[in-house]
């Protein structure tokens, strides 16, 4: 599991149904089960997503090894673009932020 900082001010962006959208938008799919949001997408067989607290959000994946290039490509691609969007952070200032902890 990895859970990611929420960038102050962004929660109001992901909050309620809002969250959800976001991985339909991104994943084409989306199953609430009690407070965690599950999908797949591509390499990604499962993610289970939920949000902690106002400041962090939880992510488990379970990733298929045996796709195409292009495949893994596009799941890297849409997973990026999910956490930069939920968290308000991008790659490069959630690395920053992970090497802090």
């Amino acid at each position: 599991m990895n859970d990611y900082e929420i960038k102050k001010g962004h929660y109001e962006k992901i909050e309620g149904e809002k969250l959800e959208t976001l991985m339909i938008e991104l994943f084409e799919n989306a199953r609430k089960d009690n407070e965690k949001l599950h999908s797949s997408f591509g390499a990604l067989e499962t993610i289970t997503v939920w949000l902690d607290d106002k400041k962090t959000l939880c992510v488990e994946t379970k990733m298929n090894t045996r796709v195409d290039d292009k495949t893994a490509t596009e799941t890297i691609r849409a997973y990026n673009q999910f956490l930069e969007r939920a968290t308000g952070f991008n790659t490069k200032e959630r690395k920053k932020r992970a090497n802090k902890k």
